[in-house]
């Protein structure tokens, strides 16, 4: 005999969460407590730092010594020019290479294709020692071109380019030929404006991963007048510099600061960039 769930069963159910749910809660609460720890240990005096007091005075004296205790400001700048420059070459690089693989009938195309993918298999660390001889053999250690430069050709930008062009319908290309286009015309009045949520999403993970990249900078910088942030923090909150935990907390903000608000003011063109470029 068939039993039909009670309308009150079905309420109970779909209060209870669910597995995954909670699990997801719970990762979220874990990734997220080192950053309100960062919050409170910054915004409190250091005698608060290991005491929750909700009454704990608020102060932004640990702001000042941080940006007092470290050229910031030239930290910034470097950052600012490197990740500009990145990208933008990551851009022209990507964006020809992903077309001439999603257009031209190259001979070996494929096997030149699978060569650029296996980058995607590669540890950039595993190339450390090959990039530094490179840097200095131009003679760009030190520079904010060298810390660069080994970026600039990303297997993940080509074949992200490359699907998106593949998707693009030939038709339009025809119509664009047919008005007198040459290739480079069609690219850049066809192609690149079609995709232009795919280099939104790529762009917003580039400039992520190249603000925050840290152990090659480290290697290839030696002064200030090249040092990004990442690098400028982590030699800030050496143990032996003597600086208290509330004025580190304090510059990793200044480090976090520009891409949490860029996050917070752009998540839903952050999200709707990727599931318009395809990505799951």
């Amino acid at each position: 005999m068939n039993q039909t769930a009670s309308p009150t069963t079905g309420r109970l159910a779909m209060r209870v969460p669910s597995l995954e749910t909670t699990a997801a809660w719970l990762l979220a609460i874990i990734w997220i407590f080192p950053l309100v720890y960062a919050v409170w240990a910054a915004f409190h005096p250091p005698a608060y730092m290991v005491r929750f007091d909700l009454f704990a005075p608020l102060t932004p004296d640990n702001f000042a010594d941080a940006w007092a205790q470290a050229p910031f400001a030239r930290y910034y700048l470097n950052t600012f020019l490197l990740v500009t420059g990145v990208v933008l070459a990551q851009f022209v690089v990507c964006t020809l290479a992903g077309f001439a693989f999603a257009r031209f009938p190259i001979p070996g195309k494929d096997i030149l294709f699978m060569l650029v993918l296996i980058q995607l298999f590669v540890f950039p660390e595993v190339l450390i020692v090959e990039n530094y001889r490179i840097a200095s053999s131009l003679g760009l250690v030190d520079t904010i071109t060298g810390i660069g430069l080994p970026y600039v050709a990303s297997a993940f930008g080509i074949f992200l380019l490359r699907q998106t062009f593949k998707t693009i319908p030939r038709e339009l290309e025809d119509a664009a030929r047919v008005e007198g286009c040459g290739w480079m015309a069609i690219l850049l009045k066809v192609y690149v404006p079609l995709a232009k949520p795919t280099y939104l999403a790529y762009g917003l993970v580039s400039i992520s991963h190249h603000w925050n990249n840290f152990l090659w900078p480290l290697v290839v910088t030696n002064s200030v007048e090249s040092r990004p942030l990442t690098v400028g923090l982590g030699i800030f909150s050496a143990p032996e510099t003597g600086v208290n935990w509330a004025t580190v907390s304090a510059a990793t903000l200044f480090s976090i600061a520009p891409l949490l608000v860029a996050f917070l003011l752009f998540q839903r063109q952050f999200v709707q960039s990727f599931l318009r470029a395809g990505i799951r």
